[in-house]
């Protein structure tokens, strides 16, 4: 959606060493905010993110506009049933529907042979996979690792909008992951909800940590919710929302896999 940064542009720089084209869609998706969301003052920054896009070899940047994707009478969506009750839908009604339809559209204009996710949005790589299954679509979806900051915070556009005391206390995110792995790595029958526990405390002890919209462990494959990670045979990640300030940031990491 543009505001670029590194996390976005390791997956342009790996697309960049295994493709012979490579084409960048920068597009603010006004389906996948909902009321109240920040679509307005969402940051744009076109010109710097065609630069950077152009220093790392992209072919060709694709900006369409709203008309361009979504017309006068436009009516269709994709909507994938199975992720109403994952927990950052219901935080976030109408999100995945918005997510699954922009990408669907931009599959089916650029048809790539190959389409780079970053794992931070653990929810939307497994959506778009199962979209590209359930609708038969030759893509091959190839997620990459999450990018952070030295002190461990994800990489994200959002990031811009917090002050210099909530930038700080963001932190607390991914020391709350890595205690939670820590956890199951010395003590694998840990449930998830002792899991959970730990990340919550953690995150508790952040004053600026003004809510806590949910913490999850689930399934890599399905994003189902899991009752122990060590029993699942597909994999596990923990993730969390939460607003710091006024900021609602989303993290993860892989528990087991």
């Amino acid at each position: 959606m543009g505001a670029l940064h590194e996390g976005h542009l390791s997956l342009v720089k790996e697309a960049r060493s295994c493709n012979d084209i490579v084409i960048a869609s920068v597009f603010v998706n006004p389906t996948q905010f909902g009321e109240g969301e920040d679509l307005d003052k969402y940051p744009r920054q076109l010109e710097r993110d065609a630069e950077l896009l152009g220093d790392c070899g992209v072919d060709h940047i694709f900006t369409p506009n709203c008309d361009d994707m979504y017309g006068k009478n436009y009516g269709t969506y994709v909507d994938c049933k199975c992720f109403d009750d994952i927990p950052e839908s219901i935080a976030r009604p109408g999100h995945f529907r918005g997510v699954a339809t922009i990408v669907t559209k931009l599959f089916n204009i650029v048809q790539p042979t190959n389409a780079y996710f970053g794992q931070k949005d653990a929810g939307q790589c497994v959506l778009i996979r199962r979209i590209v299954e359930d609708l038969n679509m030759d893509v091959n979806v190839v997620v990459m690792d999450t990018i952070r900051e030295s002190d461990g915070l994800a990489k994200s556009s959002r990031n811009e909008y917090l002050s210099e005391s909530e930038r700080k206390a963001a932190t607390i995110i991914y020391k709350s992951l890595t205690a939670a792995k820590e956890l199951i790595t010395t003590n694998p029958s840990a449930s998830s909800s002792d899991i959970i526990d730990v990340t919550r405390n953690i995150l508790n002890s952040e004053p600026l940590v003004s809510e806590i919209q949910y913490i999850s462990v689930e399934s890599m494959s399905t994003m189902e919710a899991v009752s122990q990670p060590s029993g699942s045979k597909d994999g596990t990640t923990i993730s969390l929302a939460c607003v710091v300030g006024s900021v609602r940031l989303i993290d993860n990491i892989v528990l087991t896999d």
